[in-house]
């Protein structure tokens, strides 16, 4: 079913405890980079020392036939060993290959906790060494340099990264007699603590009850022991392991959607100021240059909208496609496309706006060249018939 923020009010009670009182799982951390204008479509074979293949999933709930799941390059890298804010623990690492210039990282960190409120110091981790974060972007620049050729126009610096963490939780939970307990049932019993996870609120008496359900009011559940909460910031995922990586990839793709929007939106702000500049400064004969630019952005950010929308064809009421539908409005990507349809348009604007005053020009360059023609008939007509 899914949640809404409009759904009557459940009565919170006390929280049923699992058998030997533990939560296990794995935190990913899914982190987008846009490292380039473009990519070339030339495979890439071997990444960081290690082989690339093609990512695959296998959705296990109803959906389509055929699935429109978009299959990137990718490449597992070696574990690392850290220690953690609970101790020792092997991070995995695994990078996706966009067509559209960016770079998707995921590490996977391992937990077991008494409570859910124990999971909110994994939000910004850090272990002995130094903060997760910063471990990711020096991968993201390793990667970029070792693809630097397969780049078209790849970017000096790398912006700041769209990073999005997802808690998931090993099912089935167990009751205090140790039977199993559905999904449902330990989400209502838990909205607090789980708005306290998600909000990254380590002191749920300070969390308000209105933001506790608008935290945890868009989720999903699927069969009677999983169920998917998200929010803007965080999510968190009930299910059994084998099952998490149909999920993940959903988020990692609208995740992956909202960095590049936000990297177009840039691109589309950086146009316009050059534009409006260039209009100002220019004579009329330098124009030329702005609208060639102005046709070539264009066309740029069409083809790029529309392979954006193609790594994410999620349509229908299947599960991963309503799961898809909540995350990509929590993230307001249909705002993001809005604002760079609105900016699209104002450079379509200029350019006709442009193109309309060359094309005028011309035309009266034309009249004043057939006026002149005339005029010079007119005189040659004259001279000639005084000399006879």
């Amino acid at each position: 079913m899914i949640g809404s923020l409009d759904q009557p009010r459940v009565q919170e009670r006390k929280a049923p405890v699992r058998r030997r009182g533990r939560y296990r799982g794995e935190i990913v951390y899914i982190y987008a980079f846009d490292v380039a204008y473009d990519m070339t479509r030339q495979p890439v074979q071997e990444l960081l020392g290690q082989p690339v293949a093609q990512f695959a999933v296998d959705a296990s709930k109803r959906s389509p036939r055929h699935l429109f799941f978009y299959r990137p390059q990718m490449v597992r890298l070696p574990a690392l060993e850290r220690i953690g804010p609970h101790g020792a623990v092997r991070v995995e690492r695994a990078v996706k290959l966009l067509p559209v210039g960016a770079i998707s990282l995921t590490m996977r960190v391992p937990f077991e906790v008494d409570r859910i409120e124990d999971l909110v110091v994994y939000h910004d981790l850090e272990f002995s060494n130094g903060f997760l974060h910063e471990e990711v972007r020096r991968l993201a620049e390793e990667v970029r340099r070792e693809l630097a050729s397969h780049y078209v126009r790849p970017v000096p610096n790398l912006a700041e990264e769209e990073a999005y963490t997802v808690f998931c939780i090993e099912a089935p939970l167990m009751d205090a007699d140790g039977g199993k307990l559905s999904a449902e049932t330990w989400w209502e019993a838990n909205r607090r603590p789980i708005a306290s996870l998600l909000t990254q609120e380590p002191d749920i008496d300070h969390l308000s009850k209105q933001e506790a359900e608008e935290s945890t009011g868009r989720f999903l559940s699927y069969y009677e022991h999983d169920l998917v909460v998200v929010d803007w910031d965080a999510a968190l995922i009930l299910d059994q392991r084998e099952h998490f990586d149909e999920t993940l990839y959903v988020m990692e793709l609208a995740n992956l959607q909202l960095a590049e929007l936000e990297a177009y939106d840039r691109l589309l702000d950086d146009a316009l100021v050059r534009a409006y500049r260039d209009l100002d400064t220019r004579a009329s004969r330098g124009r030329f240059g702005v609208l060639r630019e102005l046709r070539e952005i264009r066309i740029d950010m069409a083809r790029f909208s529309d392979e954006l929308s193609n790594i994410s064809k999620f349509f229908g009421d299947w599960h991963l496609a309503r799961l898809y539908e909540n995350i990509a409005s929590r993230f307001h990507l249909g705002d993001w496309h809005r604002t760079v349809d609105r900016k699209l348009q104002t450079l379509d604007n200029l350019y006709q706006l442009l193109n309309h005053d060359r094309i005028n020009r011309w035309m009266l360059l034309l009249e004043t060249t057939i006026v002149l023609l005339f005029i010079i008939d007119l005189i040659v007509l004259v001279f000639g018939l005084k000399g006879h």
